[in-house]
């Protein structure tokens, strides 16, 4: 069977604004309900997790201003944390993911955060570890550009080692709550971390107990960098991957086994999820040409795709000629693997933006049986682990997957037909 998640690629923000089928996409702007109905069809359907993206940084790198960013709204984000109580409240089993810069993030801060979402969500939170790459961000919080990339991964395994320790600063059975004794919590079950760092320090302990089911949440992370792949290797529980092509997509998962044994853990020990989005129709003619349709607006819109290169470098891409040689985007200080993947879709700036696509590991196009099929036969070649779905989160796109995709995959037996326990680290370990 495989793993199914739902990529949310702006998070708490904005969706199809003033397109066909957003529905009331202006009432549903810093509002719960999309993502709440969202999570409710997600979990009907066995999906493992809903992942929100996150970004503190309104980009105006593309020609100087904020055009771009807030044109159609792709770039408004809410802050995603307070919005996981109010999904978990109205589901009791998908896992929620929020994501986290770790360069601005303290560790304290982030430890505390997320044990209580723990506790509030009874087991079903998830953090996506990222180390940010715009120098707008990283300008947000007091510095003056971003931290050089293999730094910022060097500062992130650091970061992850404090705040670990931090999550297990109580005892599993610290909590007492006798009530014939008076007596809360064993204090001697109870310890400072001391942490003394190159990069951080923190005394601890946090000041509540470990979560009560799943320990600490479950860790998310998405480098397809050597940095990025050897981090998640050592830390993550799920790794996410937009390689492209089945081949790829093989060769990915042995990789992260090789690193995940050099880490000293276990090939299985970390689920990796690659990124698809999928396009159904109740035929294959229908669902070929709405994908037609889908890259004709791709190729119209190569300011889109400049504005995309202009965030991910933290250099203004309108400045370049389109039609001449691609300048080398590797030697750019922000999303290393996304710029080279980017590098591959042509050699000038024009056939770059006709011919990417982003987020796809591999091209999903058809009737909801035959995308199921396709689904099931990569899996069986790849060897696990399962895909995040990273389609647009209107209410039309939610129920072709919901509806239609994930009850032909339970007619194969791909996916869980419900779930076995009742936290995410448990559901996302069960197979």
């Amino acid at each position: 069977m495989m793993h199914l998640g739902w990529f949310l690629t702006t998070g708490f923000g904005v969706y199809g604004w003033n397109q066909p089928w957003s529905g009331n996409s202006a009432d549903d702007v810093g509002r719960p309900d999309l993502f709440v109905d969202a999570a409710r069809s997600l979990e009907r359907a066995g999906f493992d997790f809903m992942m929100l993206e996150d970004s503190s940084v309104l980009p105006d790198v593309f020609r100087g201003t904020f055009e771009s960013s807030v044109r159609r709204g792709t770039t408004v984000r809410f802050d995603p944390m307070p919005l996981v109580p109010l999904i978990a409240a109205a589901t009791e089993r998908i896992g929620i993911v929020a994501t986290v810069a770790t360069t601005f993030y303290p560790p304290f801060l982030a430890a505390r955060l997320f044990a209580t979402l723990d506790h509030l969500t009874k087991g079903r939170v998830g953090i996506n570890l990222v180390t940010a790459s715009a120098d707008g961000a990283a300008q947000n919080y007091g510095l003056d550009k971003q931290i050089e990339h293999g730094l910022r991964y060097e500062m992130a395994d650091e970061w992850v080692d404090v705040v670990t320790q931090l999550w297990s600063s109580w005892d599993e059975d610290a909590v007492v709550a006798d009530p014939a004794s008076g007596v809360f919590a064993d204090h001697e079950k109870i310890h400072t971390v001391d942490f003394d760092g190159t990069y951080y320090k923190s005394r601890g302990p946090l000041n509540l107990p470990m979560g009560p089911q799943q320990g600490r949440p479950v860790i998310c992370q998405a480098g397809g960098s050597p940095a990025g792949k050897n981090f998640g290797a050592k830390h993550a529980d799920t790794i996410l991957s937009m390689v492209k092509g089945v081949d790829a997509m093989h060769e990915f998962r042995a990789d992260i086994s090789r690193r995940l044994i050099d880490a000293g853990r276990k090939p299985d020990d970390a689920k990796v999820m690659f990124l698809v989005n999928p396009i159904l129709g109740d035929t294959d003619e229908e669902a070929r040409a709405k994908r037609d349709r889908l890259r004709a607006q791709q190729r119209e819109n190569i300011d889109g795709v400049l504005a995309a290169m202009s965030y991910f470098s933290s250099t203004d891409f309108s400045q370049f000629d389109l039609d001449a040689p691609v300048p080398d985007l590797t030697r750019f200080n922000g999303h290393k693997s996304t710029l080279e993947d980017m590098a591959k879709s042509g050699k000038t700036l024009r056939e770059i933006a006709l011919n990417y696509k982003t987020i796809e590991s591999m091209e999903l196009v058809g009737t909801p049986d035959s995308v199921a099929a396709q689904m099931d036969e990569a899996m069986e070649e790849i060897g696990g682990d399962g895909f995040l779905i990273a389609s647009q989160v209107t209410r039309k796109a939610v129920a072709e997957i919901a509806d239609g995709l994930a009850p032909a995959l339970r007619k194969r037996g791909a996916i869980r037909d419900g779930y076995s326990k009742p936290t995410f680290r448990e559901n996302l370990t069960a197979f």
